[in-house]
Order: structure tokens, then sequence, then C-alpha cells
């Protein structure tokens, strides 16, 4: 009997370093016309979700009505997940990191799942004509979808009359890598898109407020104001809480079983 055994082991070593330079094939006729502060390259960013941090507020942490969340879902009550990433805005590409924002603004952080559609354009262009409205109480807004800061300038240089949003008044973040919107718990895994998602985000930096809207469903500027004026007046009087449809004039409610009497005695 003979036996013959031929066993060949191919070993290679192969090591690249490439760069992938990816190509849009825009769908749209229009002439886009590059910012000045476009250099062909973006920096990458990645999401980072902050341990929870315990936090007070001096005099203030006595007997209030103010969760902190654990490091587990959910995001309210917990400090909102940091990034930075590359925006539009004023018809140039910028740097917007949320971080900034600490110690000195409120934000307004909603997604929308993509450009040149039909429901996105009524909310973006809603929250920038009214975007004077909450700088007046110390507010950013923030808009972000998956989409790349230039499709962003296209929509942008894009009349509202013909489907586009015109100049705005915040800027629009490209989360190409989906990261933030992971993080934010609004990503479709199987779509690639994220949900209508809104966060409030206290000048401490933590999460006060959200609500997610299923893709057909737009959102109330009214609604996101409403709420925010209601979380500044709680923490400005910690001793309080706000009521159903609270809005700034209106009267509040002692969180005591004994005091909360007044107000339900008034209405």
């Amino acid at each position: 009997m003979a036996c013959s055994a031929t066993s060949t082991t191919l070993i290679s070593s192969i090591a690249t370093a490439a760069t992938t330079t990816k190509s849009m094939a825009s769908p749209f006729s229009k002439n886009i016309t590059l910012p000045n502060s476009f250099f062909g390259t973006r920096k990458s960013f990645q999401s980072r979700v902050p341990r929870s941090i315990s936090m007070t507020r001096g005099s203030r942490s006595r007997n209030t009505f103010v969760v902190k969340a654990s490091s587990e879902l959910p995001l309210v009550g917990n400090i909102a997940p940091d990034f930075e990433a590359e925006a539009v805005f004023d018809q140039e590409f910028i740097n917007v990191k949320l971080s900034d924002y600490i110690g000195k603004k409120y934000v307004i952080l909603f997604f929308y799942p993509l450009d040149f559609t039909f429901v996105c354009p009524t909310e973006i262009t809603a929250f920038s004509d009214r975007h004077e409205e909450f700088e007046q109480i110390n507010t950013e807004v923030l808009g972000v979808s998956i989409d790349s800061v230039f499709s962003h300038l296209a929509w942008v240089q894009t009349d509202r009359k013909s489907g586009g949003l015109g100049d705005l008044k915040y800027p629009l973040i490209s989360d190409v890598t989906k990261s933030i919107s992971k993080s934010y718990g609004v990503l479709i895994p199987d779509q690639g898109v994220a949900l209508r998602g809104l966060f409030i985000i206290d000048k401490e930096g933590v999460i006060q407020h959200s609500t997610i809207n299923n893709l057909a469903i737009g959102r109330s500027v009214d609604e996101t104001k409403r709420t925010l004026q209601a979380l500044q007046y709680v923490q400005e009087n910690p001793d309080e809480v706000c009521p159903a449809g609270w809005k700034p004039g209106e009267k509040s409610m002692k969180p005591d079983p004994k005091l909360s009497k007044d107000y339900f005695a008034a209405i």
C-alpha cells in the first residue's frame, strides 16, 4: 500500500495602510458651492458615553425632585453622551462638540431620518424660524442625521419652495458613522437611519427630557419649548413641581401631601 500526502502551507503576511476615499453621486442637478472652510478632509470622531456622575447643586441639593439615573438606560437623568462631529452652519463646515455647551447653555438635540425627505424639512425649518425664542431662554438647537455634510449643504442651498431648507439659524450635524444616533438609542439598525428623537439637555450636561417619534410623525416646537421652560422653572425653584400643561406664569405645585392641596383647591 502506497500512501502519498502532500501538505502545502501558504503563509502570507500583508500589512497595508489604505486611505478610503468616499465618493457620492449626487442625484441633484444643482451646483453646490463649497464653503471656504472645506479642505477636503474630515476628522473622525468617537462618541463617548461617560459614566454616571454624582453632581451637587449646593444648597439646592436638599429634597428636590431630580432623578440621578444609573449608567444604564433610560438616558433621562444621565449625563448626555458627548460627541464631536462636523456640521453645516451658515453655509460653512464647522465642528460641534456637545460638551462645549456645559455650564453655558441648555441644548435641544433632535434627530431626524434623512435629508431631502418630507416631514423632516417641516420640523427643521420650524425650529429655525423660532430659534430666537430659544436664544432668549439661553438654549441652543442642534439637528442631527446620518447624512454627510455635503448632503446637508446641498439641502441648505435648496430653496424651501423646492423642498429645501434655505439658511438655518442653527447647525445641522453629520452622523455618517451613526455613532451618535446609536449612543442616544434612536438608530434603526436594519434601516441605518434615526428615529425622530429629541432630547433636552440642561447646562450641567444632564438629559432632563426625551421623546421619540416614529418616522411618519413630526414633533411640536411649542411643546418642546413648554417642556424646556418647565424644566428651567423647577431647576430655579427646586421645592416646586410643574403640573400637566404648565406654562410660565401659571400656578405650580408643592410636592407635599398637605401643601399640594393649595394647588388643587385653586383649579
